[in-house]
């Protein structure tokens, strides 16, 4: 498992409390809102926040790539490393 895919699992079940689950039983493309992980809005911003906090990304409320960008795991990593220039 890549490093970063890793630390995202991690920070989504530590941010989000989901004590129930192991990064490993996170797929990388699974997705994170509805019928995936079935996270909302308000796991969302907790999320935004954390990912923040631990990356120094940041997401426009405003914006409509939100919904691209929080899609999967896969999708907040192209975005965590297309934003810190993949360190």
């Amino acid at each position: 498992m890549d490093n970063l895919h890793l630390e995202i699992k991690r920070l989504i079940i530590s941010a989000l409390e989901l004590e129930d689950l192991e990064p490993e039983n996170i797929e990388d493309s699974q997705p994170i809102f509805g019928a995936g992980l079935g996270l909302d809005s308000i796991d969302a911003l907790e999320l935004g926040i954390a990912l923040k906090k631990k990356f120094g990304v940041t997401f426009s409320a405003e914006s409509a790539d939100n919904k691209i960008h929080f899609a999967s795991v896969n999708a907040l990593a192209a975005y965590i490393s297309a934003q810190t220039g993949g360190a």
